[in-house]
């Protein structure tokens, strides 16, 4: 009897792990042909993490350009150094759109050669591909090879990674306007109720343009030329607009950033502001990075990048960059928001396009001025 179940012990224990076998074949056949279609297109394409990591050992330094917020990139730095300790690592932050510009001129001269990973504005989009190194990045993340989600990273080019996000909200005064009268859709600002300065919009139609992906760009026109003839109190930029709002100048506010929101909620001493997120909700990515075609240091490049993605990396976005991490990535802040809604993501495809839209809206508006009541 003990020797029938030795036997059938030893046939499931034999089948288990020529199962596990067959398994693991066809999971590096199926890595050896993503290598290949990579190859074949001018791709570069590791097969493991392992290999990663001991080509950036050799190469034992990196250095980014990162448009993070400073207090971010010091955080994200410190613990890539942990994690990496032979790496010697220094990254500072990019910001604004003449120093970007001034960038890419740089890169096309050949003159940024100390940089291993440069900041993608995605005003600018279309200049980056092929200033950068033509990693597969993508399909290294959807093998599993980089712990990266492949939903943050370009589809098209497969070597530009989108770390963080935002998304647009209502924001409101509690003490001002009852939760019920608050907008439930974004087409409920054209009530009656909200002609005449009763809300605030910012001069750049960001959130129109970023309702594109999901309305068309002739809805969303005609949405703005309707935004305009309510005669909203116009401002540019949202920062004052909400400390005004939580000294009870303003009621009501269109398309802010949620993180904004949620910064000047930690600091609302009145626990008076609040927000609403309505759909399609409006996403736009952010935290934009690759490696620089020429770097000295690419697979340190790679890792840096895979942190930015990883549930560390995320989580730190979160925190120091506060509720920006992205939207794609569970757990974050804005994916437990967004969880289940119907989004409108201002994607890779719609990158090259944003100046166009943004035009359009602005026209639509009227080429409004600030108002006398801009905060």
């Amino acid at each position: 009897m003990r020797q029938t179940r030795r036997s059938v012990n030893f046939l499931f224990a034999a089948a288990y792990w020529g199962l596990v076998a067959n398994c693991f074949a066809a999971a590096s056949a199926d890595l050896l042909k993503a290598k290949a279609e990579a190859e074949n297109k001018g791709y570069i394409f590791a097969t493991s993490h392992d290999e990663v990591v001991a080509r950036a050992q050799k190469e034992g330094k990196m250095r980014a350009l990162s448009s993070l917020p400073a207090v971010a990139i010091k955080a994200m730095a410190e613990a890539f150094r942990k994690k990496y300790p032979f790496l010697d690592v220094y990254a500072e932050e990019i910001d604004g759109n003449e120093a970007h510009q001034r960038f890419i001129l740089e890169m096309k001269a050949g003159r940024a050669q100390q940089w291993d990973v440069n900041a993608v504005q995605n005003a600018f989009y279309s200049d980056y591909p092929p200033l950068q190194k033509k990693f597969d990045i993508l399909g290294m993340a959807e093998h599993r090879v980089l712990n990266i989600p492949a939903e943050i990273v370009d589809p098209f080019d497969r070597n530009i990674v989108a770390s963080a996000s935002n998304i647009q909200v209502v924001a409101y005064n509690k003490r001002l306007i009852s939760a019920e009268r608050v907008p439930k859709t974004w087409e409920d600002f054209l009530r009656p109720e909200f002609k005449g300065e009763k809300f605030v919009a910012d001069i750049r139609p960001a959130v129109l343009s970023v309702l594109v992906p999901a309305w068309g760009l002739a809805r969303a026109v005609d949405f703005a030329r309707k935004i305009a003839a309510q005669r909203p109190v116009w401002a540019r930029g949202y920062t004052r607009v909400l400390t005004a709002m939580v000294g009870g100048e303003y009621p009501l506010a269109l398309g802010p950033n949620f993180g904004a929101v949620k910064r000047a909620q930690d600091r609302d001493p009145t626990k008076s502001l609040e927000y609403k997120i309505l759909e399609p909700v409006p996403v736009r990515l952010g935290g934009t990075d690759a490696v620089t075609a020429r770097a000295a240091h690419p697979y340190a490049a790679l890792l840096w990048l895979e942190f930015h993605g990883s549930p560390e990396g995320q989580s730190l976005i979160d925190k120091y960059w506060p509720y920006g991490a992205s939207v794609f990535v569970p757990g974050s802040s804005q994916d437990q928001e967004t969880r289940g809604k119907k989004l409108s993501v201002m994607g890779w495809e719609h990158f090259t396009k944003i100046q166009e839209y943004e035009r359009k809206l602005i026209e639509a508006y009227g080429f409004p001025t600030e108002s006398k009541k801009t905060p």
